[in-house]
């Protein structure tokens, strides 16, 4: 009977060493996953991370460049009312120039 036992506890204990095999190529296995997966995640990481910069300067671009054309539209406009006041100006200079003439020799005459 004690032969049997000694077998059963035998048996039982190989048992035990196979599953603790079994266990740590498991542990194994799962760190080799684990790996996998970090290496994975950081590729993955540096290509969204890559899209997001590519997505951003385009989005970037597009504000530049609208905000160029306004400027360059409101610079025509602000150069056209200059040219427009200076014509004005000038007219205003042409039509007026003998009284001014008369009035600056009115105005040294009398000092």
């Amino acid at each position: 009977m004690a032969d049997v036992a000694k077998s059963k506890v035998t048996g039982i204990i190989k048992s035990l060493n196979v599953l603790e095999g079994d266990l740590d190529s498991l542990t194994d296995k799962v760190g080799d996953v684990k790996k996998q997966l970090n290496v994975k995640t950081l590729s993955e990481i540096d290509t969204l991370l890559e899209k997001t910069r590519e997505m951003a300067t385009t989005e970037a671009e597009i504000i530049i460049n609208a905000a160029k054309e306004k400027a360059n539209a409101e610079s025509v406009k602000i150069a056209q009312d200059g040219d427009s006041k200076l014509a004005e100006i000038e007219s205003n200079t042409n039509a007026n120039f003998d009284d001014m003439v008369k009035y600056v020799v009115s105005t040294i005459l009398k000092a």
